[in-house]
């Protein structure tokens, strides 16, 4: 985690640059998503869930919230790059893996499932 800390970062410049939403649950914050770029292909940059709020809907509630957003800013496909823990998340989500993608840390690999969900804009 330590390697990727500035990479995870969330910053007041980031917030500002980029579609980002929060999950509050009896007042208190438990997990965000952010959306990264714009026009037909929307990034989901980040989706996070706080371990305790896991398996409570959170993070089904913020892509769901995620989707209708990215439609609603004109996306037709959201792109994933997925912690290989998250794939199965995703997939149930209804996304597809289309790829992977190969970062080599301290001299081993580390293989990432690249996923797209597809949205249609709102009627």
């Amino acid at each position: 985690m330590e390697r990727w800390r500035e990479d995870l970062a969330i910053t007041p410049e980031y917030v500002h640059q980029n579609e980002v939403h929060v999950a509050i649950v009896e007042g208190e914050p438990a997990g965000f998503y952010a959306l990264v770029g714009e026009g037909r292909r929307i990034e989901l940059g980040h989706l996070w869930v706080l371990p305790e709020r896991m398996g409570e809907g959170v993070g089904r509630a913020l892509f769901e919230h995620a989707l209708r957003t990215a439609a609603s800013l004109g996306a037709g496909v959201v792109g994933i790059e997925a912690d290989p823990n998250a794939e199965g998340f995703y997939r149930r989500m209804g996304a597809s893996r289309v790829g992977e993608i190969v970062y080599e840390i301290d001299g081993r690999e580390r293989v990432l499932p690249l996923l797209a969900m597809y949205v249609q804009a709102p009627s």
